[in-house]
């Protein structure tokens, strides 16, 4: 290991070896695919990179040259379409391994790359498309989004290139239709190992909509490829945000953000740089896959772990934790209640070291459930698509079951009033960051020693500094093509979360909602997560999500959607002892007045439960 971290960061710890401050220093040429991909690859070729398998049984095993070599082949085929720098490219690739070199050639590129999610249908593919302006399509073949795309292209016109990856699995191809990970001989094993990789073609039929074939283009092209110019503070990365109201919003990120998640990764995530693996679950299309499945990682040198699978099956994802000995994971509470109640004490989780959870507040028993079956604390963490992690428990931090924990050294944290004033212990605002030097750029311009030459850097590579009005490293620049939007939320020298907090005596950070999840009843304001915390003690309920339903009187009833247990049936026996369980463990006013029973609550790809999607139903 080249501690290439080191080169980047500027950090000090307390007694008990809890990081206290945690700087970012670079070059304003810095470029994460030369500075931390390509860099290791030459001076580290057989380090491992990645780890990516299919439930088919396809496996292969890139190592920090192969990502280079790849990367250089795809940028290749991309600057010969004319993408360039500030380009936008849109990638719809799942899991698919495809994905790392697409990624990083685009970041080689200059070019701006959006990620965006495979379940899109017509209308959310061509609003984004469309909005976005992007010029090219890069797409995965598994499932029928391909399909959405031949029909929606025609109604963007800044649209010039198709480019269509030919993946075959995903989960979806399996011959006996049953969930696992076989390793089938005419398919699996045959795509295996390097004689496999960008080894499927498309059809005639997809030719002749339009896609180019990226496997078979990739694979001819050279693998020699020449630095381009690019800077740090260029436009880099975009996601789509999810939207409580109206369309998505586009999240411009620049280069800083992927250093910025080097705290992530080192410090939350504690990937082990030698010998370890981590596994974090995400769809490529959301932006936890970067937080989780490259950059902080890699700029710590630590191999990461992908299954390209397209259903989530808890027995799958803990036979997956055996198989490949991994010893960091990260996933949303849902999901790890999932693996709990799956039954931990029948898989081999002792190269288990370390958990980490973000996406959903984390309740306090499934804290205690999960250290109870594998010998490892649940570090929360919480972040936004707009930002990298901002408030989280750190190594060598003594979590409290519940709390997010505390603010990231690399920004100023606070929990703001309804005035902008600073919330006292105990009082609920919103979460907000501050903008501008202080919250974590480098302070001034200073010629540094240089890590790996033990020489003073030159002039011309002297470490930025961030002037007094810039978006500190990491936090978006600006919600692309809406200045009206990014105002509201970058305002008086704060960046305000929209997540509403309260912050307890010792610092700690809890969790309360959005503030369109906050139920505000008869005066009072109710955060659905304090009420779910209660009902999830319950035997009977195995998942719920509270939200506010409409009422004449309260202007908001709480209302409880709970998917039963096994071995319960819905009853008004059973809603009149769940409403008198609430009472009696919490305030009675938090009591939900609604319950209903479903089969399943509605979540996102990555398992996230989707609150919004009943509050709409339920004003609609």
């Amino acid at each position: 290991m080249r501690h290439i971290n080191e080169r980047y960061v500027r950090e000090t710890f307390d007694d008990a070896g809890v990081l206290r401050d945690f700087r970012l220093e670079y070059p304003d040429n810095f470029n994460f695919a030369y500075d931390i991909a390509d860099e290791i690859a030459l001076q580290d070729p057989d380090r491992p990179a990645l780890v990516w398998c299919n439930p088919e049984g396809e496996e292969h095993r890139f190592t920090f040259a192969d990502i280079k070599y790849w990367t250089d082949k795809t940028a290749n085929v991309l600057a010969e379409q004319g993408i360039g720098k500030g380009d936008h490219v849109m990638v719809i690739l799942r899991r698919h391994y495809q994905f790392w070199f697409v990624i990083c050639a685009l970041h080689k590129l200059g070019a701006v790359v959006i990620p965006v999610t495979f379940m899109l249908k017509d209308e959310d593919l061509s609003y984004r498309l469309q909005k976005s302006r992007a010029k090219a399509l890069i797409c995965t073949d598994v499932g029928d989004i391909s399909e959405v795309a031949v029909r929606v292209a025609p109604e963007c016109s800044d649209l010039k290139t198709l480019m269509l990856v030919a993946a075959g699995g995903g989960g979806l191809a399996l011959l006996d239709g049953q969930a696992g990970m076989p390793s089938d001989p005419t398919f699996g094993s045959v795509l295996s190992g390097a004689e496999g990789l960008l080894k499927l073609r498309i059809s005639e039929q997809q030719q002749a909509d339009g896609w180019l074939d990226f496997n078979k283009e990739v694979s001819a092209a050279p693998s020699e490829f020449t630095r381009h110019e690019t800077a740090v503070r260029d436009p880099f990365i975009m996601y789509f945000s999810s939207g409580t109201t109206g369309h998505p919003k586009m999240v411009l990120h620049d280069g800083a953000y992927a250093l910025a998640h080097t705290l992530t990764a080192k410090h939350w995530h504690n990937v082990r740089s030698d010998g370890g693996l981590h596994y974090v679950i995400a769809d490529t299309g959301w932006g936890k896959a970067v937080w989780g499945k490259l950059y902080g990682q890699w700029v710590m040198e630590a191999c990461v772990l992908a299954y390209d699978f397209d259903r989530f099956v808890p027995a799958d994802i803990l036979s997956l934790l055996e198989r490949y000995r991994v010893t960091t994971l990260c996933c949303p509470p849902t999901m790890y209640r999932f693996l709990v109640n799956t039954g931990l004490e029948n898989y081999d989780l002792s190269a288990l070291e370390y958990s980490t959870t973000a996406g959903e507040a984390l309740n306090p028993d499934l804290f205690d459930s999960w250290l109870a079956g594998t010998g490892v604390r649940l570090m929360e963490g919480f972040g936004q698509t707009e930002t990298p992690l901002l408030v989280c428990n750190t190594t060598n931090m003594t979590p409290k079951p519940g709390s997010m924990g505390m603010p990231s050294p690399l920004f100023t944290v606070e929990v703001h009033d309804e005035d902008g004033k600073q919330c006292p212990p105990g009082k609920v605002g919103e979460v907000v960051v501050r903008l501008g030097a202080a919250g974590g750029a480098a302070e001034s311009t200073l010629a540094l020693t240089s890590p790996e030459q033990g020489g003073t850097i030159g002039a011309d590579e002297l470490y930025v500094a961030a002037p007094e009005n810039a978006h500190p490293n990491g936090i978006m620049m600006e919600y692309m093509y809406n200045a009206e939007k990014t105002a509201a939320a970058c305002k008086d020298g704060w960046y305000h979360t929209g997540d509403e907090a309260w912050v307890d005596e010792d610092g700690y950070y809890w969790y309360v909602g959005r503030n369109d999840d906050v139920i505000k009843s008869a005066g009072y304001r109710i955060g659905p997560f304090e009420v779910e915390s209660v009902l999830i003690k319950h035997p009977a309920v195995a998942e719920c999500a509270v939200t506010g339903v409409p009422d004449p009187i309260r202007t908001a009833a709480v209302k409880a959607t709970i998917v039963l247990a096994e071995g319960f049936e819905a009853s008004d026996d059973l809603t009149a002892e769940l409403q008198t369980y609430v009472k009696k463990e919490t305030a009675p006013y938090k009591y939900p007045r609604v319950i209903n029973y479903v089969e399943e609550l509605p979540k996102t790809v990555n398992g996230k439960i989707r609150r919004i999607a009943i509050r709409t139903a339920d004003y609609a």
